[in-house]
């Protein structure tokens, strides 16, 4: 792959008008998809539940720490245990710590031993890991965000932007316009179709850029130019795919004539961390140089993340994209970046996502996914989230100059999903937009198209190395 990404005055022209002509086409074509869905009954009756508990007495908090404790345990050690075996297939390991949560929940111990299944996991705890698991989200998308380097945004040039955006337009119109289909069967009545649809194609678009960066790394491929155009526009997806959720969050939270107020506070909140704080988050870790951190820099570091986590949570678009931006606005190259990546990235990942794994799987019921024709729908799913993705970015990438197998190669890539759309679904089912039905059916879109990303990379690539940058 040699073909340069620089562009011509003209060609830079003729990308920003396709650009905002594909942008105004997006609006457009959901407008009119919701049009046509807002004449859609949905499902009449209450929502459908996973039996979580709301609250745990006092009288049963040691209790309750004593199972928080031991599904800690279970999930870290059948985790690893898993992820060893994935890694050993050519999988990243979070495949097998997101089966571990599933496995231990309702989905298949909870049906091969429904008491052991009920001790290990009661419904009563559930509250408190999700806390636990809250709390570790919130941690991992900072430590997402103190990964992205902004700088290769610009250095890349619009035509990357462009592939970037032309792979989320394609899945949420897609996406949006599969919800004509799934709104009248699944969505409940409270829910209007403009909110599911909204978030449905949200979260068709998103792509795990944690994930993809572990896999571009494990090939050997994260320094050739194909892992440089897919990390940076992994990274403008996730910037983009998570402005979105926090819109449809807003929306969700609201009353649409509200939504406006969330958005407008979502924008100012947004311009004051990058014009206002970002300046002085630099001028802040340079004065502190090279000097290895101190725990008093780190009590400021956390005050921040947690009051970027609350202001948040308090608009109503919720506490990880707090962490998510504060991540995103730190030098990403500085020491004290390095710094807390190293100390905070394992404990994350080792102790408190296996929180958030546990707290999904309890909440996955494969089972409710039963017969033909629910199994045909979630079959749909999978294509239309992996067409949208693959075609999308296929087409872009092709447009602005890239080859053939290059640019099937990041349409693959860019079909990964992992952790970041689990993170966003838990989300939608904790807002009750999407019932128990199909926060199953886009798990398991999820693990399928993730899990697809490495064998199918290797058919493409055939073996055949790419030149290092």
């Amino acid at each position: 792959m040699t073909q340069s990404l620089r562009t011509s005055p003209i060609t830079h022209w003729r990308l920003w008008s396709v650009y905002v002509l594909m942008l105004l086409g997006t609006v457009a074509a959901f407008f009119l998809i919701r049009h046509f869905g807002e004449g859609l009954g949905a499902v009449s009756g209450t929502a459908e539940t996973v039996g979580t508990a709301t609250s745990v007495s006092v009288a049963h908090r040691s209790d309750a720490l004593l199972h928080i404790l031991l599904a800690l345990v279970a999930m870290i050690a059948a985790g690893r245990l898993l992820g060893l075996g994935f890694r050993y297939f050519g999988q990243p390991p979070v495949i097998g710590e997101v089966i571990a949560g599933i496995l231990l929940g309702p989905s298949l111990l909870g049906r091969i031993a429904p008491e052991f299944a009920a001790y290990l996991l009661p419904q009563s705890v559930a509250p408190s890991l999700g806390i636990i698991a809250q709390l570790g989200v919130i941690l991992y998308m900072f430590v997402v965000g103190l990964e992205l380097d902004s700088g290769a945004l610009h250095s890349r040039g619009h035509s990357t932007i462009a592939i970037s955006h032309a792979s989320i337009v394609t899945p949420f119109i897609l996406g949006s316009l599969l919800a004509l289909f799934l709104y009248p069967r699944f969505a409940e009545s409270h829910v209007s179709f403009t909110v599911f649809a909204l978030f449905l194609g949200a979260a068709m678009s998103v792509t795990a850029f944690p994930v993809l960066a572990r896999i571009l790394t494990d090939r050997g491929i994260s320094r050739t130019p194909l892992g440089i155009v897919a990390l940076t526009c992994a990274a403008t997806d996730d910037v983009t795919a998570w402005c979105l959720l926090a819109f449809v969050v807003g929306v969700a939270q609201s009353q649409v004539s509200m939504s406006l107020f969330v958005l407008l506070w979502t924008c100012l909140f947004i311009a004051v961390m990058l014009l206002l704080v970002k300046p002085l988050l630099q001028r802040w870790v340079k004065s502190l140089g090279d000097q290895p951190m101190s725990p008093g820099v780190m009590a400021m570091v956390f005050t921040a993340l947690l009051g970027s986590a609350l202001i948040t949570e308090a608009i109503g678009i919720h506490a990880i994209f707090g962490g998510f931006i504060l991540g995103a606005i730190f030098p990403h190259d500085s020491r004290l970046a390095r710094d807390l990546r190293h100390k905070l990235e394992d404990t994350v990942t080792v102790l408190l996502l296996p929180a958030f794994f546990a707290f999904t799987g309890m909440r996955t019921q494969i089972g409710l996914v039963s017969g033909l024709e629910n199994w045909a729908w979630c079959g749909l799913i999978i294509a239309v989230a992996t067409l949208g993705k693959f075609g999308g970015t296929l087409v872009a990438a092709r447009l602005t100059g890239l080859g053939w197998r290059e640019s099937s190669s990041l349409g693959i890539l860019m079909n990964t999903r992992g952790l970041m759309e689990l993170i966003a679904l838990n989300i939608g089912l904790d807002l009750k937009i999407i019932s128990p039905t199909v926060f199953a059916m886009l798990v398991i879109m999820a693990v399928v198209t993730t899990i697809a990303t490495t064998p199918i990379l290797q058919l493409i690539d055939r073996g055949k190395p790419l030149p290092a940058v």
